[in-house]
This record gives structure tokens, sequence and C-alpha cells, in this order.
């Protein structure tokens, strides 16, 4: 028990001094992940920093607007495609046509990054190509980063678990469940960054902006008729306008109504209540 008892504090004691020396921000008892990735491409004998000088990371990301006949059919075009490269749509949103706007729909496609030359070319026979753009960032490092840290930290998870069986008191075995969870946490967490930007990388986002061809009808009347029923719409619609907001301040009115009925009740009241009698006239003396 005494040995089994020193095993166990002698590994977490040995385990906080490596996340102290590596990272401050590591609580005690975890290895850093930085000291555990120089320690994984020391043991590695360089492979990972060759591995590094040959796989580059990169992360793909671009738009295109492309003036169509048909918005809706030109959409359905785009979505067969993407599929025949084995990609998917992330959204899609369309919009009808009206009187001041031209129907249009966007969608943001997600292709494997070694189609992305094949898909906007294809993109591009869908109508007019009015804009395109195209950027691509180098996430290389943070790739090695991550992959470094979550080895770290699952060999820490690892040498933890071994010594479970080992604990020797039960303050033993609940500071070395703590131990794991926080790591495991950690490791999680680590896990769901590297598996997102494995997905950023391995397909590409395309947004696809599709607009209707032709210009917008004239929003002024060409002639009287056309004036007629837009002053006439005009109109209606005012009115309209005009018995909803009655309609919201009738409410507020009718209280208001009722206090200011009561103030003007109370004051003719007052004023009849001051008023003092007249005395009447002395008689006029009579005429000789």
């Amino acid at each position: 028990m005494i040995l089994a008892s020193s095993a166990v504090a002698a590994v977490l004691l040995l385990a906080g001094c490596a996340a102290s020396g590596g990272s401050s921000s590591a609580p005690s008892g975890i290895v850093a992940p930085a000291q555990g990735a120089k320690e994984g491409s020391a043991s590695d004998g360089g492979l990972a920093g060759d591995a590094a000088t040959t796989d580059q990371s990169v992360i793909t990301t671009g738009w295109i607007t492309v003036t169509v006949d048909d918005p809706a059919a030109a959409t359905d075009d785009a979505v067969a495609l993407v599929e025949s490269l084995d990609g998917r749509i992330d959204s899609r949103t369309q919009q009808a046509g009206s009187d001041d706007q031209r129907a249009s729909a966007q969608l943001t496609i997600r292709v494997p990054a070694d189609a992305v030359d094949k898909t906007i070319d294809e993109l591009k026979k869908l109508g007019t190509v009015e804009q395109v753009s195209l950027s691509s960032t180098d996430v290389t490092l943070q790739v090695r980063d991550l992959d470094a840290q979550i080895k770290a930290l699952q060999a820490s998870v690892d040498r933890l678990l071994a010594l479970v069986d080992q604990a020797a008191t039960t303050a033993d075995l609940v500071e070395l469940e703590t131990a794991i969870s926080d790591r495991q946490g950690q490791l999680d967490g680590l896990k769901s960054q590297r598996e997102y930007l494995a997905d950023q990388i391995d397909y590409s986002t395309i947004t696809l902006d599709l607009q209707e061809k032709g210009a917008l009808a004239p929003s002024v009347p060409g002639d009287f008729w056309s004036g007629l029923a837009t002053g006439w719409a005009a109109l209606t619609a005012g009115l309209a306008g005009f018995v909803v907001a009655l309609g919201f301040f009738i409410p507020f009115l009718i209280p208001l109504a009722v206090i200011a009925a009561i103030v003007v009740l109370i004051v003719l009241l007052a004023r009849r209540g001051g008023k003092k009698p007249r005395t009447p006239a002395p008689p006029a003396p009579p005429v000789p």
C-alpha cells in the first residue's frame, strides 16, 4: 500500500511539474500540451517535422455571382452538380421576383478541396458570371499543434487509467479520477476542434449567388391611368394605415376621455358653488 500510494503521488507530482513548466494555464496534474508536443516530436526521431514540411493543410473559400434566366432552375442544376462531385449543400435560400425585386437564390456549397476548380468552371456555365473570388488560408501550424496536444493528453490519460487499479486509498482514487476527468474534458474539446478543422480542409466552401436577368419595371407611372391607379392604391393604403393607427390608440383614448370628463365636471361644480346670490335692486322712486 505504501509503494502504491508513493507511485500515485509521484506520477501526479511529475505531471504537475510538467504542466507548470510547459503551460501556466494547465491545472495541477495535467501534462502541458506544448511540452507533450515537444516530447512527441523528439521521440519520433524527426518524423513529425519531415511530415510537416511535405503535408500542407489549406482551407479554401470563395463566392461566385451569376445572372441566369431562371434562378430556380439554375439552383436545381447547381444542386445536381454538387451531388455528382460528392459534395453537399449546407444552406439554400430562394426569393421570388416582384415589381421592385428580381428573383434570386443563394446557396452555400461544400465540395471536396480537389474539385474546387471543376466546380467553379461548371457553375460558370449556368449563366453570365458577374464576380468570382477564391481565397486560401494555410492552417498547417494549427493542425500540427492540435495533433501534438491531442497526442500528449491521450498519453497522459492512458497513464492515469493504468494507475487507477493501483490506488491504495480512497483519497488517491479520488485524486486520480479528478485528474482523468479534467484531462478527458480537454481531450474531447481538442478532438472536436480537430474534426471541425479537418472538415474545413477536406471540403471547401463556395457561396453561389444567382440573380435573375433583366431590368426592373419602372416605378414611376407612365400614363394617366397608371398614375390614377397608383394614386388610388396609395390613398387606400393611407386610409388603411389610419384605421389601424386609430384602432391602436382607442384603448388609450377612452381612459383619457373619462379622466378629462371628471376634471371638467369638478371645475363646473366648483364654479357653481363659488357664485354668490345676487341681491335684488332697490325699487325705483315714484315719479312726481
